[in-house]
């Protein structure tokens, strides 16, 4: 079916497939593009800067690279879910242009996105690559290891974990509401982007199900352990060094 304005199809499936769209207003909010590009080092002035900041505070994490890695997959997944969701259920994808796409860092998760314009592209794996892989999530790891000490492993593997979860709730929801179809496409899309030069290696998908090959650092916030798709079967007790990837 066509994108409709409102993208009413993603609002069933809960929070992180939402999007704001035309009735809604960005304010003073900034791009992602703006963003991804803020080399400044100010908290006040640098959006991502200031997005890690919130989350360590919300988590009472002490390492901002812990704080950064779980801001880097909750936006991560943000984007795979709105992308995921409407390749699956439209067969279409709204352009995402991360000069289009506003978001508000100072918003609770999941991360707040605004769209102005719902212009329609083609919902296939090569798109869903070109508008999330390399129009954001390139991006965005780049901004967050200028002021960060985040291996690329990790934020691959935050990358893959976010896509993954996006087709396992879109799989379910599918299946709940007896479209086997939709849960096909999404499970078909999601392989075909984990197969991605830039994802490939990244973890290993059986069915709905991911196991990555690093690990995102949760386990090493206050009362916090490991991810259901972590490399560790239980926190690493050398957690100063544990590998992330």
């Amino acid at each position: 079916m066509d994108l409709d304005p409102d993208l009413a199809a993603l609002r069933p499936l809960g929070g992180f497939f939402g999007l704001r769209t035309e009735g809604a207003t960005a304010g003073p909010l900034p791009t992602l593009a703006q963003a991804y590009a803020d080399a400044s080092p100010d908290e006040c002035r640098n959006p991502l800067i200031f997005r890690v900041r919130k989350v360590a505070n919300a988590l009472h994490a002490s390492e901002w690279r812990v704080a950064a890695s779980v801001a880097h997959q909750g936006l991560a997944a943000r984007l795979w879910s709105v992308a995921l969701g409407c390749a699956t259920l439209y067969g279409r994808l709204p352009d995402l242009d991360a000069r289009l796409l506003h978001w508000d860092a100072d918003a609770g998760a999941p991360d707040d996105l605004w769209l102005p314009d719902v212009r329609p592209l083609p919902g296939d794996a090569p798109t869903l690559a070109d508008v999330v892989l390399h129009g954001h999530l390139e991006p965005l790891a780049a901004a967050l290891r200028v002021h960060h000490r985040m291996a690329p492993g990790l934020l691959r593997g935050n990358a893959a974990s976010a896509l993954a979860g996006a087709a396992r709730e879109l799989d379910r929801w599918a299946r709940r509401h007896g479209r086997t179809d939709l849960a096909a496409r999404a499970r078909d899309l999601a392989a075909e982007l984990l197969a991605h030069p830039l994802l490939a290696g990244s973890g290993t998908l059986t069915g709905t199900a991911f196991r990555r090959r690093s690990c995102c650092l949760y386990y090493r916030v206050p009362g916090g352990g490991v991810c259901g798709d972590c490399c560790f079967p239980r926190p690493p007790r050398s957690s100063p060094h544990a590998p992330s990837g």
